[in-house]
């Protein structure tokens, strides 16, 4: 699948400018904003959900998966206060374990149904582009987090 490489081609491009930010801008936090460690954060969780979904939808003929209370998840991990090496890290090797994942999907699989909450239920495939869309729209949402803070 095209996501995958997407997906390594984003890890390759950000984990080193991650690895390179200046402390200082790493806990920063407007009002009703997260932090750059909490925006990280996110993304792990997000990495871990929809691992899980990637797949369990393989093994089933559909999934019905539980979404997720993104805002006490990042609290109860605590995200803000974690050494920003670690987040970085996993999220850079989880997100290269999902692209392995990812680019072994077979079209068979690719088709089975996936409900997620209480969603319309999609195709894994279709979760599959989604978690990307994703996770380009919260790398999106760091950069500008960065840029007004520097």
């Amino acid at each position: 699948m095209q996501v995958a490489a997407r997906i390594r081609e984003i890890v390759e491009q950000r984990e080193p400018w991650l690895r390179a930010l200046p402390p200082h801008q790493l806990t920063r936090r407007e009002p009703d904003r997260w932090s750059a460690k909490q925006i990280l954060g996110h993304l792990i969780d997000s990495a871990s959900n929809n691992h899980q979904r990637f797949v369990r939808a393989q093994l089933a003929d559909s999934l019905t998966s539980p979404g997720y209370e993104q805002i006490s998840w990042n609290r109860v991990q605590a995200y803000h206060d974690a050494p920003w090496p670690v987040l970085a890290a996993l999220w850079a090797n989880y997100n290269l374990h999902l692209a392995h994942i990812i680019e072994r999907i077979t079209p068979e699989h690719a088709g089975k149904l996936v409900t997620v909450g209480d969603r319309t239920p999609i195709t894994l495939a279709a979760l599959v582009e989604d978690y990307l869309r994703h996770l380009e729209h919260h790398l999106r949402q760091l950069d500008q987090h960065l840029d007004c803070g520097t």
